[in-house]
């Protein structure tokens, strides 16, 4: 009993956290100061997701640039989500990624490493992994209007996979990664987030999706690749022996514990919502 107040307490104030960053704008009455939370809640995101990719490398021998890389990975995130308000910023996001990687082969020159290359690759990742996926959050709620409906869609999932996996699962999808995982039960859970999206999707009122196919598409993105980021984070932790990422989140683990599906989702609906603009 004892362990499922610690998980609620935490979980209760995950949820306060993540929700209030995103709609502080609307409580204080000021859009831009919004954004700036949220964008701010994003940094601390990415930074503790990184800590925590970096920490299970350097279980596997591997010794990541970690001051280079928590520096860049702050300001990717921090470029992409004042570019709500500035556009401009994007492309100093883009610079940032384009000298990202002649400038820590540059700076290996100078490190005591016996794996260069693999040093250099490691530190690489949580831009794209971490800091790319949290500063485009500001971006999708800002612009679209669907980061809530996203993170619904991940709750839905998780919750309609596991039920649907303990009631009819009996086929394992990936035994060596995630033993727990049946193909029924993410089957269950990708329709339940289609459904989530066909019905609950219109109350977001947004300018791009207002048609039912948009909807149907984020929920098949969510419910898809909401699982895979689930599955690649499990890769990564057993590929060092590890049960949890971290531990800021007593009874849930850490930081890519909780974030590891919207990690994988947030790119994609990313790409949907360009789609629409486009299309």
């Amino acid at each position: 009993m004892k362990t499922f107040w610690i998980r609620t307490a935490s979980a209760s104030v995950y949820a306060l956290l993540f929700i209030g960053s995103i709609y502080s704008g609307r409580l204080i009455g000021n859009e831009g100061i919004g954004v700036a939370i949220l964008t701010l809640f994003s940094i601390f995101v990415a930074e503790g997701c990184t800590f925590e990719y970096y920490r299970m490398a350097s279980k596997m021998g591997l010794k990541p640039n970690r001051p280079v890389g928590y520096a860049l990975v702050g300001l990717i995130a921090l470029t992409l989500g004042l570019s709500t308000n500035d556009p401009a910023s994007a492309f100093v996001s883009v610079a940032l990624l384009l000298i990202a990687t002649p400038l820590l082969f540059l700076l290996q020159l100078w490190r005591n490493s016996e794996h260069p290359a693999s040093d250099t690759i490691h530190t690489l990742i949580p831009l794209f992994y971490c800091a790319i996926p949290m500063g485009l959050m500001p971006v999708l709620h800002d612009l679209f209007n669907i980061l809530m409906m996203c993170i619904i869609m991940v709750w839905v999932n998780d919750s309609f996979a596991y039920i649907g996996g303990s009631l009819l699962g009996k086929h394992k999808m990936w035994p060596k990664h995630s033993p727990g995982k049946t193909w029924e039960g993410t089957a269950i859970g990708v329709i339940a987030c289609v459904l989530v999206g066909v019905f609950a999707g219109p109350l977001f009122h947004n300018d791009f999706f207002n048609s039912t196919i948009t909807w149907i598409v984020l929920g098949l993105v969510c419910g898809i690749f909401g699982t895979l980021g689930d599955l690649v984070e499990s890769m990564l932790k057993r590929a060092c022996g590890i049960k949890d990422s971290g531990s800021i989140m007593p009874g849930h683990g850490g930081f890519l514990d909780r974030f590891d599906s919207l990690l994988m989702i947030i790119p994609f609906a990313f790409l949907v919502a360009l789609f629409t603009i486009l299309a």
